[in-house]
């Protein structure tokens, strides 16, 4: 039997158990994860791109768990009523090839972002940062601004979208919430004073969501937006003054904002500052970016992290998704005529 957590099913653990306690649980299991970076099999997400968007499978494996996620991201969705992004997860047993878990991972993408972005910024932003700036108030901003309140302490926020319904639905999710969120005018009046930026937009574009000219000495910026190629968020000038950050280079290179960069561009890699083989910010006026596209080992941590939390409760139900004939070496019985009779009845 296969562990399966729907979307009802996820609803409900969310709701019960609270955003901020899960993406401060899953932070640690990602970052635990990451400090075992050389016990992973490793690889750029298979990609599938079209003038629509992309659909993508993200596998990783530490030798004795398996797990992949499907995604899509199709910027034009929500014109037609359909989310930009969602996806599927799988969990698997490495000794038996068994799938273990199967389980919904829009809403699990959502909060493995958020924690892993908290994440980042708990290692590289300033220790007195106390206002974060959101361009982009999509689907992932408000699980952002819960994830940097409950790593960072993080409670004022600014924020900006073209969308002016979309930060009215931040404003509506988040008012009960106890932040301090300042609606701008503009992208530029935004980031005035953020201790952290964070870019989160959808077009699949070459873009400049952020200039040169809004970033100031000791700012961390989360690009969370430029995660395909052919699509960024930053101004390059940005990333050649800044001290970048990326999950895998080799995906990261591809599809993130160092994508309008020469190959050779310096970066730091995550595993090694979470494994405190690389510093990670190292001044006050250092100007640090997380480059981030999304890696395989956060859901794989994502995932692992929830069969944690609902393995023999009411959130996971068990489902008979794998064959199991009395001889396995005799598929044929099960649809054989006497099987398909007893089907039926």
């Amino acid at each position: 039997m296969v562990r399966f957590v729907d979307v009802a099913s996820m609803q409900r653990w969310v709701a019960q158990t609270g955003i901020e306690r899960i993406v401060s649980g899953m932070a640690e299991m990602i970052e635990a994860d990451f400090r075992r970076w050389g016990e992973f099999d490793k690889r750029p997400r298979v990609a599938s791109h079209s003038p629509a968007g992309v659909i993508e499978l993200m596998p990783a494996s530490d030798g004795r768990a398996y797990a992949f996620k499907y995604v899509n991201g199709h910027p034009d969705n929500p014109r037609r009523g359909l989310q930009t992004v969602t996806g599927f997860g799988v969990l698997a047993d490495v000794d038996s090839g068994y799938p273990l878990l199967l389980s919904e991972m829009t809403i699990l993408t959502s909060l493995r972002t958020a924690a892993t972005s908290a994440l980042v910024a708990r290692r590289l932003a300033r220790p007195d940062s106390q206002v974060m700036a959101l361009i982009g108030t999509g689907s992932q901003s408000e699980f952002q601004a819960l994830a940097f309140r409950a790593l960072l302490g993080i409670r004022t926020l600014r924020i900006w979208d073209t969308d002016p319904a979309a930060m009215d639905k931040f404003e509506r999710n988040l008012g009960s919430l106890g932040f301090d969120v300042h609606r701008a005018t503009g992208a530029a009046e935004a980031v005035e004073g953020a201790d952290i930026i964070t870019t989160c937009t959808a077009d699949k574009a070459y873009a400049t969501v952020l200039t040169d000219d809004m970033v100031v000495p000791g700012v961390h910026v989360n690009a969370m937006g430029g995660d395909c190629p052919g699509k960024t968020e930053l101004e390059s000038s940005i990333l050649q003054r800044a001290s970048v950050f990326v999950e895998y280079p080799e995906q990261t290179r591809i599809e993130g904002e160092i994508q309008q960069l020469p190959a050779d561009f310096p970066v730091t890699e995550l595993w090694r500052v979470f494994r405190g083989e690389a510093a990670g910010r190292t001044s006050p006026d250092e100007i640090t970016v997380f480059d981030s596209v999304g890696f395989a080992i956060e859901d794989f941590s994502a995932l692992r992290y929830l069969d944690s939390c609902v393995a023999g409760t009411e959130y996971a139900a068990e489902v008979n998704l794998i064959v199991d004939p009395t001889d396995p070496k005799d598929l044929f019985s099960l649809v054989s005529a006497g099987a398909l009779t007893l089907a039926l009845n």
